[in-house]
């Protein structure tokens, strides 16, 4: 049986729900791991167990900023992610390896855009492309058609270039965590087939949490 990790949940201080009790359910759905992605906030830095990992969202609005943001955290944190949806900020994630998951690639409710161009970079410098299947279940019906629209797009487009889609949460509570089978089967209406999904859930979390396309780009930056 994989391994299932969801690299995309937010809890206290960024919301009102302890770590602890996050991965609590998380461990009881079925994942061994969880990691932590509160918005800019790496006041926890280090691991707390071998289930939960520390990560950082960076949201920006400008690119330098993004840029400063990426330099400050990397090193420090084992999930970098960035807040996409504006084309700038897609475009600068996508282009630096220090990245691991663009999320929100085209906003939080599907009116942004990912470019062919985009995916080829995320596929080069190995930043896997954020499916939050939160976007869907929690939107509104007319949001939720356009939102499984620009997945459906995304996907066709990340596996053309073989670049690596994640399937998170993006949990803020213990109500929005949900079972690895379930978010398999999500998956399948943005047309992602049962084992892309689960190496979405699974495989690609695991070699991020590992940098496994990162180590040769740390020794030629070095």
């Amino acid at each position: 049986m994989p391994n299932f990790f969801d690299l995309n949940v937010h809890a206290y201080p960024e919301t009102d729900v302890p770590v602890e009790d996050m991965l609590r359910v998380a461990k009881r759905y079925g994942y061994a791991g969880i990691a932590i992605t509160n918005n800019d906030d790496i006041s926890n830095g280090n691991n707390v167990s071998n289930s939960i990992f520390r990560g950082v969202e960076i949201r920006t609005n400008s690119v330098s900023e993004l840029k400063r943001k990426i330099k400050l955290y990397y090193g420090k944190v084992s999930v970098l992610t960035v807040h996409g949806g504006k084309e700038e900020i897609n475009g600068a994630a996508l282009k630096d390896f220090r990245v691991d998951i663009l999320a929100h690639p085209c906003g939080e409710k599907g009116e942004g855009e990912l470019s062919h161009v985009m995916v080829r970079y995320a596929a080069e410098n190995g930043v896997a492309i954020d499916f939050n299947l939160n976007a869907i279940i929690r939107s509104k019906r007319s949001d939720r058609a356009r939102i499984l629209r620009k997945m459906r797009e995304i996907f066709k487009i990340v596996r053309k270039y073989k670049a690596m889609p994640v399937i998170t949460s993006n949990a803020h509570s213990v109500y929005d965590l949900r079972a690895p089978r379930e978010m398999i089967a999500m998956a399948s209406l943005f047309r992602m087939q049962k084992e892309e999904a689960v190496h979405a859930l699974s495989g690609i979390p695991k070699g991020i949490l590992e940098k496994k396309w990162k180590k040769e780009r740390e020794v030629e930056v070095i």
